[in-house]
């Protein structure tokens, strides 16, 4: 058959590097997905957009590389917002390329078309780095490789480019697809900017590195300024994984207690690398810097957005390693080793105070079970607000949907990931977060993902139900009557295991050492620890 435009963008993503794609069909794109059988791309399935859209975010995010993520016009491109506003919080590389109604209907014509939108590239515009409209197959080449190289310059994050349908379908007007150029631009720090951070460091007495997600992929440079420096290092709930957790000066992440603030806020140097110190980074804006801060960022709007700075805008690896050249080396004298081993054991006492064994139970069980080195994809549930804080990653990725704090993120994200690598992958919800992603345990049995989802079933929206019941006495719209999970999992053929806290442990690893899908259901009502920046209002 005659090559059209949706062989001319499956050619193009070929050229630009993607081996996986995303997605979903709908009529609008069938000139899309039919050239995709015409092609080497391998395509994995979702079965609603929004899972799609997870998926491909967790496939970016452990690839480091864009990810193609295909779909229709109209509902099913508007499902994948919730996705993409995770990608954009989480610099996930996802290029989102959506079909569109006939050429002629643009504009916002009204011309009664199916799924017509007045102006679809509207609803997204504030979501992702870049969208754009292509009006014929010549401009697909150019359009995607802008995209792809938007992209993948610093800060990371997720595009959008939109086909109308009859151009998909149109006969290609370019040679086959086989080199496209791109390159995104590097972000370096300006040189009086870096000479003035390093003169604030070599006179710091106190200096102390807060690592953001913005710091991942940049783990060797941030530890060799650290050692450097002898400065501990404090990692935000998105920078988890960004510095060894055992390390002598590995402050860890408990951002959420009030002697991490305190921490923080004693620096007279506090170095922050990738992070915008939003609402969880600064126990909810209770954190007071009383000495300087110097802040390097890649993303320009959050530069000073809620402390002042020497802000620095540039890509956390020059940063870090044009600070590194610069500073003077530190004897290791035990000093700083000393005050981070005070902090985790305040941190330890505080804890020791509240009735929380069971869930330091599970965490130990969890962590015992799961093999070093596996990525691990958590769902907006209070197991995982835990993790942000006490999950050990002993080198494996750990993601979250704490950026955007959606539902419905850990069980698609972690098929997504499971696409990308070689060995399993855990991905952890609630019951209620669970029913978000229910049906991709299709997609699981259909791919043979190897991916052990636990289910901590507490019978409804267990974080809501204690924050209502915290905040007026009772909770409302938060008890949930849900399926019997493991009865479900066996009728998408996917094996199951009730599991109770004593024997965890022993489950995971079963499931585990198996080569596919698995769910594990857990009954438990766990408790959150107790805030502290309540202790300031």
């Amino acid at each position: 058959m005659t090559r059209n435009g949706g062989d001319v963008v499956v050619e193009t993503l070929e050229a630009l590097g993607a081996h996986t794609v995303f997605g979903i069909p709908g009529q609008h794109a069938l000139g899309l997905f039919d050239a995709l059988r015409r092609s080497e791309l391998r395509y994995v399935g979702s079965r609603t957009e929004v899972n799609a859209a997870f998926a491909a975010d967790g496939h970016a995010r452990i690839t480091g590389s864009v990810t193609p993520l295909l779909v229709s016009t109209g509902p099913g491109a508007l499902q994948t917002l919730a996705g993409l506003q995770e990608s954009a919080a989480g610099s996930a590389p996802v290029l989102g390329i959506s079909s569109q109604i006939p050429a002629a209907g643009l504009g916002g014509v009204r011309g009664g078309y199916l799924h017509e939108l007045t102006d679809q590239l509207a609803s997204f515009r504030d979501v992702v780095k870049h969208a754009r409209v292509v009006r014929h197959v010549s401009q697909i080449p150019p359009a995607l490789a802008e995209a792809w190289e938007i992209a993948l310059t610093a800060p990371f994050g997720p595009v959008w480019v939109e086909i109308p349908q009859d151009v998909l379908l149109a006969p290609a007007s370019v040679p086959s697809v086989t080199s496209v150029a791109w390159a995104p631009r590097e972000l370096h720090p300006q040189a009086e900017l870096v000479e003035e951070a390093v003169r604030l460091l070599n006179g710091a007495t106190r200096p102390v590195v807060l690592a953001g997600g913005g710091a991942l992929g940049a783990s060797a440079e941030l530890q060799e300024l650290a050692e450097k420096l002898r400065a501990p290092v404090v990692s935000t709930f998105g920078g988890k994984g960004n510095f060894p957790w055992d390390h002598p000066l590995s402050a860890q992440s408990w951002l959420e207690d009030r002697y991490t603030t305190e921490f923080l806020a004693d620096a007279d140097v506090l170095l922050v690398v990738g992070s915008g110190l939003g609402e969880l980074s600064s126990n909810y804006r209770t954190f007071r810097p009383r000495g300087a801060v110097v802040q390097v960022e890649a993303d320009l709007g959050k530069l000073e957005s809620n402390y002042p700075a020497l802000g620095i805008h540039a890509d956390a690896r020059h940063a870090l390693r044009a600070l590194t050249s610069g500073v003077t080396s530190r004897a290791v004298d035990g000093v700083a080793e000393g005050r981070v081993m005070a902090l985790l054991a305040n941190v330890r006492q505080r804890f020791g105070e509240q009735e929380l064994d069971l869930e330091w139970q599970l965490l130990a069980a969890l962590r015992s079970a799961v093999p070093d080195g596996t990525p691990t994809c958590w769902d907006m549930t209070i197991l995982a607000y835990w993790a942000w804080s006490a999950w050990d990653p002993r080198g494996g990725a750990q993601f979250s949907a704490q950026g955007a704090g959606g539902l419905g993120y850990g069980f698609p994200a972690a098929l997504g990931v499971a696409a990308a690598v070689d060995g399993p992958v855990l991905a952890v919800s609630g019951d209620g977060g669970a029913m978000y992603g229910i049906s991709e345990l299709a997609t699981a049995a259909q791919h043979g993902s190897r991916v052990v989802w636990l289910i901590v079933d507490d019978g409804g929206y267990g974080i809501l139900r204690e924050y209502m019941t915290d905040a007026f006495g009772q909770a409302t719209g938060t008890e949930l009557t849900r399926p019997d999970f493991v009865a479900l999992a066996a009728s998408f053929g996917v094996p199951a295991t009730r599991s109770t806290p004593e024997s965890l442990r022993e489950d995971l690893a079963k499931a585990f050492a198996g080569d596919g899908p698995h769910v594990v259901v857990l009954s438990a009502v766990l408790r959150m620890f107790a805030p502290t920046h309540l202790e300031h209002t």
